[in-house]
């Protein structure tokens, strides 16, 4: 008899906050300003998320040990780029597809995932973001309603 194993929907989840970041900045200019207003030392993964074959999301990441956080940033876009077999106007043309991490919120640009019981995400998040150059606002978003929260799993 082969044994039967049930994954359940409601696993054990660490608790988090997830903030929703406007800038246009590059990812990497977007984590020297938070690094150095918010005395943070965001470093890149060597490993970027892979969604699925050529989809990635640069992850940059941040163990603060003095309060016992991890904190997470990943870009919310990715562009593949594709050669279109066409013939005429557009020959020898790219395209250019994009995908979202958390497709829900398509007009978000990053997202900064913290992992911590007890944080006050207006004073210890949203009011420092915000504070932030070139970032032009930052919110919270509702996790429980998230119907593609399983792509923030790997943060």
């Amino acid at each position: 008899m082969a044994a039967v194993h049930k994954i359940l929907d409601d696993f054990y989840e660490d608790p988090y906050e997830l903030v929703a970041l406007h800038s246009s900045l590059e990812d990497y200019e977007l984590v020297y300003f938070i690094n150095l207003h918010l005395k943070s030392k965001f470093k890149r993964c060597v490993e970027d998320l892979q969604l699925s074959p050529g989809v990635s999301f640069p992850i940059f990441e941040w163990k603060d040990e003095q309060n016992d956080r991890y904190w997470s940033l990943v870009t919310n876009n990715s562009v593949l780029e594709t050669n279109v077999q066409e013939i005429g106007l557009f020959e020898g043309e790219p395209s250019f597809t994009t995908h979202h991490l958390v497709p829900e919120h398509k007009e978000v640009d990053y997202f900064l995932k913290v992992e911590e019981d007890n944080l006050d995400i207006e004073k210890d998040l949203l009011k420092p973001l915000q504070r932030v150059p070139k970032v032009i606002t930052a919110y919270a978003i509702n996790t429980d309603k998230l119907k593609s929260k399983n792509n923030l799993i790997f943060l």
